[in-house]
């Protein structure tokens, strides 16, 4: 899954791709480098950022749904079901909502008309709050028993097991030490039964390992470490990788799949 921010302030590359033209040129690149599906997003899910209005999210989006839907599949990054609805009729085919339905209680309805596959990440608030939030007795514990409580909630509005997808939300209402216990034991997650996204790409954490305080790796020197992470949760058999680089993804799958004996 290949990111495109329609967004001024995106944490790794806000700004780059603001325009609908130089967003969908970015998408078109990243399909050529590889990516299976686009998800574009027109709302900055960073630690402190400020919602768009509903309108102006749209304004973002649907241009760049519109154009893309014809050279990729493409999924929409939204946690209004207003926004979500409108970027299927404009032909997104997947709904990534990094709230799991949370933020906005007609999600799960609509998503349920629709028939089609939901991304449902572990969210806990909002994000000029969640860090405040990151407390855990047993994160993959509690991560895993949240995600369960979203999969009853929307498949008791109408949603179809099979079209939900789980998230264990990393950088997202978690510290450095929860990110990585959520890793490490990701097979535990797996094994609720649903198909997994999983989303480090350069994020915070990564840029921590390794390094002083006062030597973080900025977002656009994280690569390496998240093909890492992407070896990692590959082959363990996660769904898919949600990345900013997809030919550094590409690189790392195709080593993964030699590992496996798929090249013999």
């Amino acid at each position: 899954m290949g990111v495109v921010n329609v967004t001024p302030d995106s944490f790794s590359d806000g700004g780059a791709w603001f325009t609908p033209q130089d967003a969908v040129a970015h998408g078109r690149d990243l399909v050529v480098a590889g990516a299976d599906l686009l998800d574009v997003g027109g709302e900055s899910t960073r630690p402190g950022a400020q919602r768009p209005s509903a309108a102006e999210e749209l304004r973002r989006v649907l241009p760049v749904i519109e154009a893309l839907r014809e050279v990729a599949p493409v999924s929409v990054d939204t946690m209004r079901a207003e926004v979500a609805a409108a970027a299927l009729d404009a032909g997104a085919v997947v709904v990534n909502d990094v709230s799991g339905g949370l933020a906005d209680p007609e999600m799960g309805a609509l998503v349920a008309e629709r028939g089609v596959p939901f991304i449902a990440m572990h969210w806990r608030a909002h994000s000029t709050v969640m860090q405040s939030f990151a407390v855990y007795d047993d994160v993959v514990a509690d991560v895993s028993r949240e995600l369960m409580a979203r999969v009853e909630a929307l498949t008791g509005a109408g949603v179809a097991a099979e079209n939900i997808v789980l998230d264990p939300g990393f950088g997202f209402a978690k510290k450095a030490e929860h990110n990585w216990e959520l890793l490490r034991r990701l097979d535990e997650v797996m094994a609720l039964g649903h198909r997994l996204l999983v989303g480090t790409s350069r994020k915070t954490f990564l840029g921590h390992v390794g390094r002083t305080p006062d030597a973080v790796r900025p977002p656009l020197d994280r690569d390496v470490a998240t093909a890492v992470t992407t070896a990692h949760v590959a082959r363990l058999g996660v769904w898919a990788v949600r990345v900013h680089d997809v030919v550094s993804t590409i690189d790392t799958l195709d080593v993964v799949d030699a590992l496996r004996g798929a090249h013999e």
